[in-house]
């Protein structure tokens, strides 16, 4: 299966059929206790208690005691290019059962159908197995401890890494190093154009799992990057079309199925203010849905004036030839289709959300 990258790249799945699933997800559960206590603590992806979160968290608190320069590392199609030889290796160092290890190796070595055709797999380990997971992190395992051991700070989750430094000169040299040893050592390919050395207060350049990082008065603090709040809006903006809609009640439910999974990943951030911009903005798309589907002025007039609006006014605005968005932004259309009343419509207002979330962090 493909599915398409937020770079604009396709991501190709392997899914495994029914059967295997279980049966990689048994071995998956044998094999976690036996490697979780061998993994380094640096490293956040799919691992039990661990997330992205964590994993910002832990280069924020780098970033206190001075470490301020990053090295960001991008693997071209880490889990496409996964060496099995150099991969089986690192497995018998801890697993003794032969059986398993040739489990694994079948799996690895069985071959992807797309579009109806079969085509062997000579590397890799295909992304949407219950069992490539472990197998990532297996193989990168010598790599966390190796910087960790020469006293790096190497933050990683999954194939997403960062080094960082206290000075630019240390993480020039870092980025060398790095990528020499994982192309070298671990037959890996390093995306040169994408793997740079860059300030972590580089709003724009850095950008770790969908957040960055500010600095003031108070000192270092997260914050969601341009990108994430593009993509935010874009998805939002995409909900509230005036030509896709449809129900209001379905609209703000879905509204709020996304928008509270994505205060939950990115609660931990500061943002009061962009919130409350993007609460306005969504508040203005919601009354410019509701605007159109009551369609012809004869109904709007009745339904301002059924919300408290006076008749006058109410015709007005019912009558005039103003596009949508620019009725949504008027004062008796707020009025009548205010922030109280949304919400008592199962509007999920993003301000008030966003203030119990945070206050967790």
């Amino acid at each position: 299966m493909e599915i398409p990258k937020p770079d604009g790249g396709i991501r190709k799945l392997g899914i495994p059929t029914v059967v295997d699933r279980i049966i990689q997800q048994a071995m998956a559960q044998q094999l976690m206790p036996i490697y979780e206590p061998l993994f380094c603590d640096n490293s956040f992806g799919y691992r039990p208690g661990r997330g992205a979160k964590d994993a910002i968290q832990r280069i924020k608190e780098y970033a206190e005691q001075g470490y301020t320069k990053a090295v960001v590392l991008d693997l071209s199609k880490y889990f496409d290019t996964l060496n099995h030889t150099t991969l089986l290796n690192l497995l018998r160092k801890q697993v003794k059962d032969e059986r398993v290890i040739q489990m694994v190796k079948r799996y690895l070595k069985s071959g992807v159908m797309e579009n109806g055709v079969v085509t062997e797999t000579k590397e890799g380990s295909p992304q949407g197995g219950s069992l490539s997971p472990l197998l990532a992190n297996v193989y990168l395992n010598e790599f966390d401890w190796e910087f960790s051991r020469r006293g790096v700070p190497c933050i990683r989750y999954a194939d997403d890494i960062v080094l960082l430094a206290r000075s630019e000169r240390a993480a020039e040299r870092l980025l060398e190093t790095s990528t020499k040893y994982l192309e070298e050592t671990w037959k890996l390919k390093v995306n040169r154009e994408k793997s740079r050395t860059v300030s972590v207060f580089a709003i724009r350049n850095f950008k770790y799992l969908g957040f960055c990082f500010g600095k003031n008065a108070k000192g270092i603090y997260i914050r969601v990057h341009a990108k994430s709040w593009k993509k935010t809006k874009d998805k939002l903006r995409l909900l509230t079309s005036r030509s896709r809609c449809g129900s209001i009640v379905k609209t703000l439910e879905k509204i709020k199925v996304y928008m509270r999974g994505w205060l939950n990943y990115y609660g931990m951030a500061h943002m009061k203010n962009n919130i409350e911009d993007l609460n306005g903005w969504l508040y203005r798309r919601i009354r410019m849905c509701i605007w159109k589907q009551w369609k012809q002025p004869r109904t709007r007039v009745r339904k301002l004036v059924g919300l408290g609006v006076n008749s006058h006014y109410a015709a007005t605005i019912a009558y005039d030839r103003k596009g949508y968005w620019f009725n949504a932004g008027n004062k008796a259309v707020n009025w009548a289709l205010s922030r109280e009343r949304l919400i008592n419509w199962d509007f999920y207002d993003l301000a008030t959300a966003y203030q119990s979330v945070h206050v967790n962090y």
